[in-house]
């Protein structure tokens, strides 16, 4: 069983990762129902392990995701078939896409997400961070608008430069000192498209994995940040 270090690398990425999900109100008590039966086909074509064969760092940051946001989304069963790629995995996300420095947002980095894994026609990837942007912009239809054509979509001169160089990162054209120009044109600076070629970098590995395990999007991020939460419920009023 792994130790508490690695317990302390996991939380912030897996607890961060999914916190705009929760929904308020959800009781700490909520029982976690991930792992303890045969997962559905639709979750991975690899075995999911049952939750008493799992490291037990990687138990409890499941554990703590699904009480946080009121489910538990499948790419934390999918990748808990490997362990210690799911370990280096949530770290680097933490890392790109939960930052507080530099001069993307959290809604842009999302954005960036959607655009390229639609590139990459990555399913999972494109529905839920569809969701996570919506919940981060507050803006119901811009990631929808972006998945179908971001070049059509109601975008600033900003995000669409932003999009431009993601594109041109995800299909590995070269990369000139241009590209960094029209960046610099809208307000990025040289650390910014670091930020944007590394999320387009690191969402190409995201998006063939899930081609490669089949991942499904769970049916929660359809809609999310589109439906309002009855009253009491703690959501939107």
């Amino acid at each position: 069983m792994a130790g508490s270090g690695h317990l302390k690398l996991l939380r912030p990425a897996a607890f961060y990762m999914f916190a705009p999900l929760r929904p308020a109100g959800v009781r700490a008590a909520v029982k976690a129902t991930f792992c303890t039966t045969a997962p559905p086909p639709s979750i991975s074509r690899y075995p999911v392990p049952p939750k008493k064969d799992l490291p037990e760092d990687i138990a409890a940051v499941m554990e703590e995701v699904e009480t946080k946001g009121g489910f538990l989304p499948n790419v934390f069963k999918a990748l808990s078939h490997r362990p210690a790629e799911f370990r280096t995995f949530f770290a680097y996300y933490n890392e790109l896409m939960n930052k507080e420095t530099g001069g993307l947002t959290k809604a842009d980095r999302e954005l960036i997400v959607v655009t390229t894994s639609m590139h990459n026609q990555c399913l999972y990837c494109v529905v839920s961070h569809s969701a996570l942007h919506r919940i981060y912009s507050k803006k119901p239809t811009l990631a929808d608008q972006v998945a179908v054509n971001y070049q059509n979509a109601e975008l600033s001169p900003r995000e669409l430069a932003m999009l431009d160089f993601a594109l041109a990162v995800c299909r590995s054209d070269t990369i000139t000192d241009q590209h960094f120009r029209s960046l610099e044109e809208v307000g990025f600076d040289r650390e910014d498209a670091w930020d944007i070629g590394a999320i387009a970098a690191f969402f190409a590995l995201s998006n063939r994995m899930a081609h490669v395990t089949d991942m499904r999007p769970n049916v929660e991020f359809y809609t999310l940040g589109r439906v309002a939460r009855p009253k009491g419920d703690g959501g939107s009023k």
